[in-house]
């Protein structure tokens, strides 16, 4: 390990790793820093049993030729290292409400179409939607290439309208209106809260294509750490930083949990910025931002099992699966024991293209961290026979939900894992197990953003805290956050080169 790099990424999940690639890219001398064993943040897999499963990035949208996310991902080398299998492009998602099911198309044509077949009187509506939320798409600079001269990466009224209201001012279908938002587990969406535009680009993400990723998403991973190590950088894991030092006027350096010191002229931190905010003791950082990212909400966290089947038995189900058992997709976060859950997520696995039988599948619903708080400060694998108990409870009730949905799925289930709030938050180390980071306010719009910018001039944030979550929106945080390196015009012009 050397003792000095122009810049330090504190992180290697998927937007640590943009970076990184990005600023090595453009000749920055850069090393990534993370204290996991496994690199990827929420791109890591794990194997049970001869089965991969996924934690965290499930199926990506937008990745044909001439889409966006093809765009990104040949800007990061990375199309050649995966292999991709198309989703059913007639019902790449299934939305089971009050007992229909409804399916989401790919196309945006074919998405209406669709629809329309179970809602004949509300086509002008379905057509008002899909035209609104690829609006938003197309407003947004970093996701249409379009409009860069604009100082707003979103249209202001899209940040301040939320996803309820401005569908509710579409149709007055209240069906219509539950089906459309019938994938919030995608973002963990609270009414009147949400701002439309994390909707509509994840939904028009998926409405142009929709593929799993063969093997495991950490394959995303595996090719950007490939490519920094062939560009040189150093790539450490179980290497945890544990303090940034600060003169007064900047970061110098970081010190490692073996007592090593690193200098830095930038440090770039893909980290929960509440986390990063405990490593830091310099007055630059002022006590009223300390306390604003400290008091922000997070979004819910899940309860998952992880499921293994009976050798040629599941046939592979080509679509994923939101069921809502409640009259209203909305709340699903806000349970009883005797409600919960509310709603569940269920896919497979894709181990293989043209799969006929699935080997696994990931079965997960909303779980809050106060659920599991009575377990916070244990360790994995030594929380005690309580735990395990109350794990073997929650799996039980959530299966006996899916055998209800798809009878018959119990007697074909080998084995199966389970993982909590705590899991996610050991593993990823996101504050309480929080799936999307923090919560974005329509109500307070300023208060609930955090900028890439700080003020330490040469320490910067990326990651789905800083933009938005998911594949594209992480890679469009690093994006965001290296032009304050490289300068937003030189770099983007750089992307655009690529389809």
């Amino acid at each position: 390990m050397e003792n000095n790099y122009e810049v330090i990424v504190i992180g290697s999940g998927l937007s640590g790793l943009s970076i990184a690639y990005i600023l090595a890219k453009n000749g920055f001398k850069v090393a990534v820093f993370e204290k996991n064993a496994q690199f990827g943040g929420c791109l890591q897999s794990f194997k049970r049993e001869g089965v991969t499963f996924e934690t965290g990035m499930h199926y990506v949208g937008s990745i044909e030729e001439g889409q966006i996310l093809h765009k990104y991902f040949n800007y990061l080398s990375i199309l050649n290292d995966i292999e991709l299998s198309s989703l059913d492009k007639s019902c790449y998602d299934i939305i089971d409400f009050r007992g229909e099911r409804y399916s989401y198309a790919n196309g945006h044509e074919n998405f209406v179409e669709t629809l329309s077949q179970k809602f004949p009187y509300n086509v002008n509506d379905i057509k008002e939607y899909v035209k609104a939320i690829h609006n938003v798409t197309e407003n947004s600079p970093y996701y249409s290439f379009k409009g860069f001269d604009s100082l707003n990466i979103l249209d202001p009224a899209h940040v301040k309208t939320s996803i309820n209201g401005y569908i509710s001012q579409i149709t007055n279908n209240e069906t219509l209106q539950n089906v459309l938002t019938g994938n919030i587990p995608l973002y963990a969406g609270l009414k009147d809260k949400t701002p439309l535009y994390i909707h509509a680009l994840i939904s028009d993400f998926y409405i142009n294509s929709a593929y799993r990723i063969v093997g495991s998403s950490d394959n995303i991973a595996k090719s950007l750490v490939k490519s920094l190590k062939n560009m040189g950088v150093d790539v450490f894991n179980n290497s945890e930083v544990k303090k940034i030092i600060c003169n007064e006027r900047q970061v110098t350096a970081i010190e490692l949990n073996d007592g090593n010191r690193v200098e830095t002229k930038y440090l770039i931190s893909s980290i929960h910025p509440e986390y990063l905010l405990q490593m830091i003791d310099s007055n630059l950082i002022r006590k009223a931002y300390r306390e604003r990212i400290c008091s922000m909400e997070q979004t819910v966290s899940t309860f998952t099992v992880f499921i293994k089947f009976k050798e040629n038995t599941v046939p592979y189900l080509n679509s994923n699966f939101f069921k809502y058992r409640d009259e209203t997709i909305w709340d699903c976060e806000t349970y009883t024991e005797e409600s919960w859950p509310k709603s569940y997520l269920y896919m497979h696995q894709c181990s293989e293209k043209d799969q006929k039988f699935a080997k696994g599948a990931i079965l997960f619903a909303y779980m809050n961290y106060a659920d599991v708080m009575q377990w916070n400060g244990t360790r994995i694998g030594r929380r005690g026979a309580d735990y395990e108990e109350f794990k073997k409870i929650k799996a039980e009730k959530l299966l006996s939900c899916l055998e209800k949905d798809m009878p018959g799925i119990l007697s074909n289930i080998d084995n199966y894992w389970t993982s909590t709030p705590l899991t996610y938050q050991d593993y990823t180390a996101t504050k309480e197990g929080s799936t999307y980071g923090v919560v974005r306010d329509v109500s307070s719009p300023i208060q609930t953003t955090i900028s890439q910018r700080t003020k330490i001039p040469n320490l910067f944030l990326t990651g789905q805290n800083t933009n938005s979550h998911g594949v594209l929106g992480v890679i469009i945080s690093s994006v965001i956050t290296a032009s304050e390196l490289l300068g937003k015009e030189f770099l983007i012009n750089q992307i655009n080169k690529f389809e």
